[in-house]
């Protein structure tokens, strides 16, 4: 009879410690900033099927933050635009954007644009479903550099090997740059360039070893 209860009280003691660890690594997130609540601003861009979705941010808080999701998308007409178009953004419905960097997986509507929403950009679909899938980069720029020609990239890494670089924002003037690398390759990802804000066609050329590359943002005149 011993030999039957005491397997059972070793398993009741390893399960209650189990359900301790379980419930001592699940801590309950603050509640949400409401700062951050708002109709939010993105651009769109794709390598292949995959669509990313980067914020269009600002320089002053509460939207001074670098996002990039990548996206969950069932809409052949969306992936066919920004595949074509040379840039889509998009205009969401209010939601508060620290969800995104918490890295929450949700749906959102959003109005979507061939150009700058802001900017006369022409609506193309009204009422759309955006699917955030995946955090890929969240950073909050508050602690800014001086302007300088010294320019830095962050590397997020993808699957396969594939990797997108972020230009780390200084203090104006400076830019927002992002680049889609498919090959594996180990390159310098800092350099210095004739100026604080050069052109584009520049820093390609100090990237040249990091392989092939699809440029996907270059935007200079909001950091002037």
């Amino acid at each position: 009879m011993r030999t039957n209860i005491l397997p059972l009280i070793l398993s009741f003691i390893l399960l209650s410690i189990s359900q301790l660890a379980i419930a001592e690594d699940v801590k309950e997130l603050p509640p949400l900033d409401p700062k951050y609540m708002g109709v939010h601003g993105m651009k769109l861009f794709n390598k292949g099927p995959s669509v990313f979705a980067s914020y269009m941010l600002k320089l002053t808080p509460p939207h001074n933050v670098q996002v990039l999701y990548k996206l969950n998308i069932d809409s052949l007409s969306l992936l066919q635009l920004v595949k074509d178009a040379e840039l889509v953004t998009i205009k969401t419905e209010e939601f508060n954007l620290q969800r995104l960097m918490r890295g929450e997986s949700f749906e959102v509507n959003a109005d979507i644009y061939m150009g700058h929403y802001k900017k006369g950009g022409l609506l193309t679909f009204s009422n759309t479903k955006i699917s955030f899938d995946e955090k890929l980069f969240v950073k909050v720029l508050d602690d800014l550099e001086e302007s300088n020609n010294r320019q830095k990239y962050d590397v997020v890494k993808l699957k396969n090997d594939q990797r997108i670089l972020i230009h780390q924002i200084q203090k104006p003037p400076s830019y927002e740059h992002l680049i889609y690398l498919s090959d594996d390759v180990n390159c310098i990802t800092n350099f210095t360039a004739s100026s604080p804000v050069p052109a584009e066609n520049e820093i390609h050329y100090k990237l040249t070893y990091c392989g092939a590359m699809k440029p996907l943002y270059y935007n200079s005149e909001d950091f002037l």
